[in-house]
This record gives C-alpha cells, sequence and structure tokens, in this order.
C-alpha cells in the first residue's frame, strides 16, 4: 500500500491510499478519481516530500489533517448523536416512515444502490453520507 498526496485542478489537497503506483495511475486514466472536496476529477499526485517524524515525536493520528477532514468529523458525530443507526433495514425504514407506517424519526443506514435509486424515484427525501459505519473501518 502507498499513501500519495493529491491535489485536484481548484487546489484542494487531500490523501488517499492506493495499492500500488500502478493502481493509482490505472484508476487516474479510468477518471476514477475524484477529489474529497469539490468531486473534480481532474486529480494528479501533489509533490510529496517523506514524512519523517523528528525522533520521540509522534502523530496523532486521530486529529483531523484539514479543514475538509474536520468537516466531515463533525458531520459523523451530529449524524450519530441525533438520528438512529438502523443497518442494512435503511430503505425499508425509510418506505415505512415515507408511506406513514412507521413514526417519522431521523435515520441513517446502508442499502444498495439499486434500493437507493427506488426510493428516490418514489420521492422518499434520502441522501448518501460520505463515511460508512465505525465497525466497516479499519
Amino acid at each position: 500500500m502507498i499513501r500519495y498526496t493529491l491535489i485536484c485542478d481548484q487546489d484542494h489537497q487531500f490523501e488517499s491510499w492506493f495499492q500500488s503506483s500502478e493502481a493509482f495511475d490505472a484508476l487516474a486514466k479510468a477518471g476514477h478519481l475524484a477529489c474529497a472536496v469539490c468531486a473534480s476529477t481532474a486529480v494528479s499526485r501533489a509533490l510529496m516530500a517523506p514524512s519523517v517524524p523528528a525522533k520521540g515525536n509522534k502523530t496523532d493520528l486521530s486529529a483531523p489533517m484539514s479543514d475538509a477532514e474536520e468537516s466531515l468529523t463533525k458531520l459523523r458525530k451530529d449524524v450519530e448523536d441525533n438520528s438512529d443507526y438502523v443497518g442494512k433495514d435503511f430503505a425499508d425504514e425509510a418506505r415505512k416512515m415515507h408511506d406513514g407506517d412507521a413514526p417519522e424519526r431521523a435515520i441513517w443506514g446502508e442499502t444498495k444502490l439499486d434500493d437507493a435509486k427506488k426510493l428516490i424515484d418514489d420521492g422518499v427525501p434520502v441522501m448518501p453520507l460520505p463515511f460508512v459505519p465505525k465497525r466497516k473501518t479499519n
């Protein structure tokens, strides 16, 4: 695995991990990379210097590295504190609330892309979140 600092054509910098340099090149060539801030697909590797901490200094990996990362951390906390996680039952729960078969409340969870599209087509107000449940992160 290799970590690259990336930059988009709007000068937003962010980091991502890749299996190899070749994997980055293939994803970039196919247009599968997007800026974490503005979603631009004009993404390239930024000039990088090796990260070598001073002797005795430890890096706090839990601290946000950028304003965007700080905003995502705040969004996750707000969602987790103010809504119910319904897991893989998200589509069913959202549909029940929309149809009046369940009381309305703020929920979040997981669903397949096809099920999310059906909800949107049926007028159910849903949106994707830019993070996954903590149990799915390493």
